[in-house]
């Protein structure tokens, strides 16, 4: 038995611990979602399992699970209400309840209806707060944490991740998950490949400046960087924690003097609203961020002509601003 399993017998009866198995399979194989949204999801799913298994008194079952009514589903929003939860936190959890109900649903074991008729919680519509453009251009200028007992190829390192953010847009993931042969040296290349949600992958056109910081990085890193790897390590040469940046984004917040709002998500949100209010087009500025939401989704892959990129780079000049 898989500790996975092991782990879902302890609130579920066997039948529905497997479905779960096979739930998170699925997601992460034929969805292809990243290890830490299955996880999320699996946490969700496990949280709710483990109230009804201690609301109706004996492990769920399929059929148990099938016959839980609106007031059972009521009762596990007000215990997660009482732990001290929001309502985005609250909403993420029934969403991943209703994943795996519809799940059961379309393989024939079982229709959780109360899950649906059950209203989520509303939660308020909040964007990120752009940082400022000068703020956000003096976040890679390493003196201002001259200060710090710290090495310089770490600052360089933070440096060259953060103007990455603010400079293409990128997500932290996508940015710590950067092949170093997916990076052209400076002056030999203004695109880089990026691996962004789903696996898919697009081409982001990158400044001179952003490179001539990864390529200051480099020189400065004491560690070998294989063409295969993570460009970005931490202080002992293994992956570079997301964690790791948002503390260093927090050390400059109170070097800057900015808001709790300027956090690494913020950089790029900084990036399309700075882009945009320089008249950068609002279609390319979509592509390059890989929106989700964005309609038609069009994703840049290498296999695609260089040109492409180059066409939404054209789109997007007057975000040589960044960094002059």
């Amino acid at each position: 038995m898989s500790s996975q399993e092991d782990n879902a017998l302890r609130f579920a009866s066997a039948d529905v611990a497997g479905e779960l198995v096979r739930w998170l399979s699925h997601l992460g194989a034929e969805r292809r979602m990243s290890p830490k949204t299955v996880e999320a999801y699996e946490r969700d799913v496990r949280q709710f399992l483990m109230f009804l298994t201690a609301h109706l008194g004996a492990p769920v079952t399929l059929k148990a699970l099938a016959a839980i009514e609106p007031r059972d589903v009521r009762a596990f929003m007000a215990s997660r209400r009482a732990g001290g939860i929001g309502s985005r936190s609250l909403m993420r959890s029934l969403a991943g309840a209703r994943s795996f109900a519809r799940y059961l649903e379309r393989n024939h074991k079982g229709k959780v209806g109360a899950l649906a008729a059950v209203r989520a919680p509303k939660v308020p519509k909040t964007l990120p707060k752009p940082i400022g453009i000068a703020a956000a251009r003096r976040l890679t200028d390493t003196d201002i944490r001259a200060g710090e007992e710290r090495e310089p190829w770490v600052l360089a390192r933070d440096a060259a991740v953060l103007a990455l953010l603010y400079g293409s847009g990128l997500r932290i993931s996508e940015a710590l998950g950067l092949r170093r042969e997916a990076v052209p040296l400076p002056g030999k290349g203004d695109v880089i490949i990026v691996k962004g949600k789903g696996n898919k992958t697009r081409m982001v056109p990158v400044l001179p400046r952003v490179l001539d910081l990864i390529g200051e990085y480099v020189l400065l890193c004491p560690y070998d960087l294989p063409d295969a790897k993570p460009i970005f390590v931490g202080a002992k040469g293994g992956p570079l924690s997301p964690r790791i940046v948002q503390l260093t984004m927090a050390r400059l917040r109170g070097a800057l003097g900015l808001a709790e709002t300027a956090t690494p998500h913020a950089l790029r949100h900084s990036f399309a609203t700075h882009l945009l209010a320089r008249g950068g087009d609002l279609r390319a500025i979509q592509e390059l961020l890989a929106m989700p939401r964005s309609r038609p989704r069009r994703f840049i892959r290498p296999s695609i002509p260089s040109s492409c990129s180059a066409s939404i780079a054209a789109r997007t000049r007057g975000r040589n601003f960044f960094f002059q």
